[in-house]
């Protein structure tokens, strides 16, 4: 049993498990079984990743945000001080079982922030999706169990989509990281646990759209629609008062996306249609993230 929260994401968390899999004479047809949140899973994937240099495991998502993404793709991983799923390992599990009854004890927070990641598929590839949402995002903080049901399979074939055409993230798959270079920075910068990760990413994502529109890409109207899709699911759309914009690049700057000390980000050019991009000036990502600073 692992205590709960980001901050257990350590290699000193996976070197436990080996330990005891190891004192318990475990060899390479042992299962692993994840049955948990997205940072269960992490470690679980991880370590069966590394153990004997790779044994089976089976994800068992319990929270919304592991149900639509962490648990779907083989991302498997740990944070570092500087940096979050800094150390990691693509590792595909067995199988997935999703039971959506274990939704019903989710706290009301914990669903907001796992509706960030649906939110992120209709913005990045599925505009139809998006309209869905608006339309039924009462339904899903009301947790109706048709609307979750279909949210939860609908973001599982998008990832799932995008996964199989490209599973270690040389192109395609970096689009699923929308949100996550702003959101990681704040998850790090604000320390592991401050803010959960589905907050930190509706932030993100909120971010990505405003710098978006400051680069003529996206219309103000579709800020608006992001931003007010994002705030009905009970999400942040400022970031952190404590991080100013100097801090903020300096943590964005660790990034799993940056190639040649380049800061690549994804960003949208309508609503449905997210690019990997290098093209946005400092100015403009400054200025992003002056404005979207929440206030002290």
């Amino acid at each position: 049993v692992l205590p709960d929260g980001e901050q257990q994401k350590t290699l000193a968390t996976i070197d436990g498990i080996v330990g005891e899999l190891l004192s318990a004479r475990c060899d390479r047809r042992t299962t692993l079984v994840a049955l948990g949140g997205g940072v269960v899973g992490d470690i679980t994937g991880f370590a069966a990743a590394v153990y004997q240099r790779g044994v089976p495991f089976i994800q068992i998502p319990t929270t919304l945000l592991a149900q639509v993404d962490s648990s779907v793709g083989g991302k498997t991983g740990v944070n570092h001080a500087l940096g979050k799923n800094m150390i990691g390992a693509f590792h595909q599990p067995a199988c997935v079982l999703i039971d959506t009854d274990s939704l019903s004890t989710l706290p009301d927070k914990e669903l907001s922030a796992g509706l960030a990641e649906v939110i992120k598929y209709g913005i990045i590839r599925d505009p139809e999706f998006f309209v869905w949402l608006e339309a039924n995002m009462d339904k899903l903080l009301a947790r109706d169990a048709a609307a979750l049901t279909y949210a939860i399979e609908r973001s599982c074939r998008n990832k799932a989509e995008v996964v199989a055409a490209d599973e270690r993230e040389t192109g395609l798959r970096a689009l699923l990281n929308l949100g996550h270079t702003f959101g990681h920075a704040i998850e790090t910068g604000s320390g592991y646990g401050a803010w959960l990760h589905g907050q930190a990413v509706a932030a993100g994502m909120a971010m990505a759209a405003d710098l978006s529109a400051r680069l003529g890409w996206i219309e103000d109207g579709e800020v608006t629609r992001i931003r007010n899709l994002i705030a009905r699911a009970r999400l942040p759309v400022l970031g952190p008062p404590g991080l100013d914009a100097g801090r903020m690049r300096e943590l964005m700057a660790v990034d799993k996306k940056v190639q040649d000390g380049e800061l690549r980000l994804v960003l949208l050019k309508a609503i449905g249609r997210a690019v990997v991009s290098a093209d946005a000036p400092a100015a403009a990502i400054t200025a992003t993230l002056e404005h979207c600073r929440g206030a002290a």
